[in-house]
């Protein structure tokens, strides 16, 4: 019990008061050992040691000679290597991949692969270097003996290769037996590099104006589907217009009845476009009939310009007495003033339209690819003007797009509102 005693207190030390722990652990370490000159890497600490070097005994390495199996000249080398592996071949030797060109006799070539534009010896010395050089053709057609043999292309060696490894593919393959047989098509190929080369010797002027055509391509395209849009919503507010009327002669015509929950689901959906969608009070509690006046915040200021505008011409006053019939009765007049609203918009830009149209007409009447445009836009012999569609079908070469016109959208819109 005394041997234990003392032996844990030599091993105890307390840290000197004012001292952090941190720096205490700089001194001395809880077995109270000097602090290292050098930095060594201990097993203690939270860092844990993945191998532990000097438990086993070095495995011995030697200088020893090689070769390469990807060498025909037979060169000798010298590398380290460990002492087990010695006598095994070279590991890297299964990297080396070689392109198997097929061989031919000089019977299957008299009576398979004879060709005019090609002797035998030109055949020969073809598939030579293609050995050689692993198929890569622009080195083949570099060292090719052109001052032998007839000047040939780097397409013409591929065709004459490629067609020949087809035939003796299809000779030798057993009957039955389905083929992936290499195909090259030589005028792809030369059509192929006339049109990089073509590009390629471009002029600034050339690639400026195709730059430019391209931008105009694309303002066609963004005003084609703006077309596309309004056609929509035009055709939207039509309905939402009869759909209106539809309702409200429905309902003078119908018995003043509470008619059940199930008919009103089964009225027509009206676009969102349509009017004014007012809110409808539901919620328990008490509410103001001045409340169901305010317009909804998908009005947007200018429809609430434009509509108060509307209300002063004909004389209603802004803000009525709120009783139930004024209510009822001056939403739906706001409402069919919006849709008016929408209406004379949506005429304005087909007039717009219209008026773009017959300046195109009369720019490709000039051009010289279709007649002059008649009276209010009727050809000479009375027949109805051209679209654009099928105008432009004829002088696309000449005319891309008219970019001026003399009315705006704006100044067509202010002159059907002043109608």
């Amino acid at each position: 019990q005394k041997k234990s005693k003392k032996s844990s207190e030599t091993l105890t030390f307390k840290r000197p008061e004012g001292m952090h722990r941190e720096v205490y652990a700089l001194l001395y370490s809880d077995k109270k050992d000097a602090p290292p000159l050098l930095p060594s890497d201990t097993t203690q600490g939270y860092r844990t040691v993945k191998a532990k070097l000097g438990s086993k005994k070095v495995r011995p390495w030697k200088w020893m000679p090689f070769t390469n199996p990807a060498r025909k000249d037979g060169a000798m080398f010298y590398h380290w290597r460990r002492a087990a592996e010695e006598g095994k071949d070279y590991p890297f030797a299964r990297f080396n991949k070689t392109v198997q060109v097929p061989v031919y006799s000089e019977q299957q070539f008299q009576m398979y692969l004879l060709d005019d534009a090609w002797t035998k010896a030109e055949t020969d010395h073809l598939f030579d270097l293609a050995r050689r050089f692993d198929l890569r053709f622009v080195v083949i057609h570099d060292r090719y003996d052109h001052q032998q043999f007839k000047k040939r292309s780097v397409e013409d060696l591929k065709e004459r290769y490629y067609h020949i490894c087809a035939k003796l593919a299809n000779i030798r393959a057993a009957p039955g037996t389905d083929l992936k047989i290499p195909v090259f098509d030589a005028g792809h190929e030369r059509r192929r590099k006339e049109q990089l080369e073509r590009l390629y010797n471009r002029t600034p002027e050339q690639v400026a104006e195709e730059e430019y055509l391209i931008q105009e391509l694309r303002k066609i395209e963004t005003r084609k589907k703006e077309r596309e849009k309004r056609t929509q919503d035009l055709q939207k507010l039509i309905t939402a217009a009869d759909t209106t009327t539809e309702q409200r002669r429905a309902e003078r015509k119908a018995p003043k009845k509470k008619l059940p929950q199930k008919k009103e689901t089964e009225k027509p959906a009206v676009p969102e476009t349509a009017g004014i969608k007012f809110p409808d009070f539901k919620s328990a509690g008490v509410t103001l009939r001045s409340q169901r006046m305010k317009l909804p915040s998908s009005v947007g200021q200018k429809k609430i310009k434009a509509l108060e505008q509307m209300l002063m011409e004909l004389g209603v006053d802004l803000n009525p007495m709120p009783t139930e019939e004024i209510v009822q009765m001056f939403n739906e007049l706001r409402s069919d003033l919006v849709l008016l609203y929408e209406l004379k918009q949506a005429f304005a830009n087909c007039e717009y339209e219209l008026q773009m149209l017959r300046h195109r007409y009369e720019a490709l009447a000039k051009a010289g690819s279709i007649g002059p445009l008649g009276v209010e836009g009727s050809h000479p012999d009375g027949q109805a003007g051209l679209g654009m569609e099928e105008s432009k079908g004829d002088s696309k070469d000449q005319i891309i797009d008219v970019v001026g016109a003399p009315l705006t959208p704006n100044s067509v819109r202010r002159k059907v509102a002043g109608a």
